[in-house]
C-alpha cells in the first residue's frame, strides 16, 4: 500500500496536521521516532483549553484522538531516508522501504545552548526561550537575558519588562551592545558586558504556582571575576539547527537557517515536500506549531486530492 503523506515528526505540529488529514480521509502514516524538543518543559501555555497541560499529557490525548481515524496509522520510529519525487517519494522507517505521496516534515528544531557551566541542568527550568511560555510563572522576578551578537536583541530585553521591573542583560563579554547602554537604562534594563563563568541552581520551586514540581532553579550568574549577580530566571536565544532527516534532503533554508516555504501552500524548495512547525520560523511554541502543521496539512490535501481524482486513485468503497 501506498500511503498518501508521511508526517516526520509528532508533536503539536504533526499531531495536528494527522488529524486534519484523517478527517480528509487521507491514508497518513505519523512518525516520531526522535527526542522530543520540549522534553524539560513542566507544562504548555498560551493554548486555549490545553494551558498548563504537561507536553506527555497533550501528546498522549492527541495519540488518542487520532484513533477514531482509521486511514491514520502512527508509528513510534524515526524516518531515516527520504528519497524520490513527487508523487512517488522512497521513504525507510525504521530500516523497512516504504512508498508516500506527499512528505510532511513537523519535525522542530535541535536547539543549541551555549556551552556554559549550569545552562544544560537548568536548561527548560529556569532558562527560558519564550516569556509567553513561562514568563507569568516567573512574574515579577529578577530576570537575565543572555543577549546574542546581534544588536537587535536589546528589543527583547525591553520586552521582558512587560512581566517584571527587573531585567539585566548579559553579553557574556562578546555582544557589542556598549551603544545601547543609554537606551537599555532609559527603558529599566541593566546591562553587564562581563563573560559569565557558570550559572548556579538550588533546588526549589519554581515561580508561584504551588502545583510545579521541585526542579532545578537558577539562583545567581557567576561572572569570570567571581561576581556573583542574583537571577531568579534567564531567557535566552540559541542558535538551532535542522534534525538530520530534514538537513539531508538539502531544502532550501532562509539566512537564520529556518527551511523555506511557500506562504501560502508550506511547499518547500522540492515539490511534493511541505513544512509547519518550529522548523519555519522563530515565532515558535506549541499553539504557532499546531496552526502551522494544520496549514500545511489542509493546503497539501487540496493539491493531492486534484491528483488523485486526475489520475484516478481516489476510490472509497461504496456506502
Amino acid at each position: 500500500m501506498i500511503h498518501d503523506v508521511l508526517i516526520v515528526g509528532g508533536g503539536p505540529a504533526g499531531l495536528s496536521a494527522a488529524l486534519a488529514l484523517g478527517r480528509a480521509r487521507k491514508r497518513v502514516l505519523l512518525c516520531d521516532g526522535g527526542p522530543r524538543r520540549n522534553a524539560r518543559a513542566e507544562h504548555i501555555h498560551n493554548f486555549v483549553t490545553r494551558d498548563g497541560t504537561p507536553p506527555d499529557e497533550f501528546r498522549a490525548v492527541g495519540r488518542q484522538q487520532l484513533l477514531a481515524y482509521p486511514t491514520v496509522e502512527l508509528r513510534d520510529q524515526r524516518v531515516e531516508h527520504i528519497g524520490g519525487t513527487r508523487g512517488a517519494f522512497e521513504v525507510r522507517v525504521g530500516g523497512e522501504a516504504l512508498m508516500v505521496r506527499r512528505v510532511l516534515l513537523c519535525t522542530g528544531m535541535v536547539d543549541l545552548p551555549p556551552a556554559i557551566e549550569g545552562m544544560a541542568e537548568l536548561w527548560g527550568h529556569s532558562v527560558f526561550q519564550c516569556p509567553y511560555c513561562h514568563g507569568f510563572e516567573v512574574r515579577d522576578r529578577r530576570f537575565g537575558y543572555l543577549a546574542s551578537d546581534d544588536p537587535r536583541s536589546v528589543d527583547f530585553a525591553l520586552f521582558l519588562r512587560g512581566w517584571t521591573s527587573q531585567v539585566r542583560v548579559f553579553t557574556h563579554g562578546r555582544a557589542d551592545l556598549e551603544a545601547a547602554r543609554p537606551r537599555l537604562l532609559t527603558g529599566g534594563v541593566e546591562l553587564e558586558t562581563r563573560a559569565i563563568r557558570r550559572l548556579v541552581g538550588t533546588q526549589g520551586q519554581l515561580g508561584q504556582m504551588s502545583q510545579m514540581s521541585q526542579i532545578s532553579q537558577i539562583s545567581h550568574v557567576e561572572l569570570v571575576d567571581g561576581t556573583q549577580i542574583p537571577c531568579d530566571a534567564l531567557f535566552t536565544h540559541p542558535a538551532q539547527r535542522q534534525v538530520e532527516v530534514v538537513a539531508s534532503l538539502g531544502l532550501a533554508l532562509d539566512e537564520a537557517g529556518f527551511v523555506k516555504v511557500d506562504a501560502m501552500t508550506r511547499e518547500t524548495s522540492i515539490p511534493g515536500i511541505y513544512a509547519g512547525g518550529d522548523l519555519i520560523t522563530r515565532q515558535q511554541g506549541a499553539v504557532f506549531a499546531a496552526a502551522a502543521g494544520v496549514h500545511a496539512a489542509t493546503m497539501l490535501n487540496h493539491e493531492l486530492t486534484a491528483d488523485l481524482l486526475a489520475s484516478g486513485a481516489l476510490v472509497w468503497p461504496a456506502p
